[in-house]
């Protein structure tokens, strides 16, 4: 069922911008485009997001990542991706 995310704003886009390079070592792929246009959060020893990222023309991908607690590093690691998604609402992972 699909979820209603909040618009992404300046904090999510840093978390994008953060894990950029490991998308892209996943992928195989470099991408000019990389813009969080939604996010649903949960917070669990960190918070877990699901991020929708524009990539460029009609793609969009899906990110799960978790962002440690600054207590804890404050590092953000990719944990899941999808790419068959586009501008509908976010979708949870299987």
């Amino acid at each position: 069922m699909p979820v209603k995310g909040e618009d992404a704003d300046e904090e999510i886009q840093k978390i994008c911008d953060e894990v950029k390079c490991q998308v892209e070592e996943k992928r195989n792929e470099a991408y000019a485009v990389f813009k969080a246009v939604q996010y649903k959060s949960q917070v669990v020893q960190g918070v877990n997001y699901v991020i929708k990222v524009h990539v460029g023309g009609c793609s969009y991908l899906d990110l799960r990542v978790w962002k440690k607690l600054t207590c804890y590093g404050g590092e953000a690691i990719v944990t899941g991706m999808e790419d068959h998604h586009d501008k509908d609402p976010i979708q949870p992972f299987q």
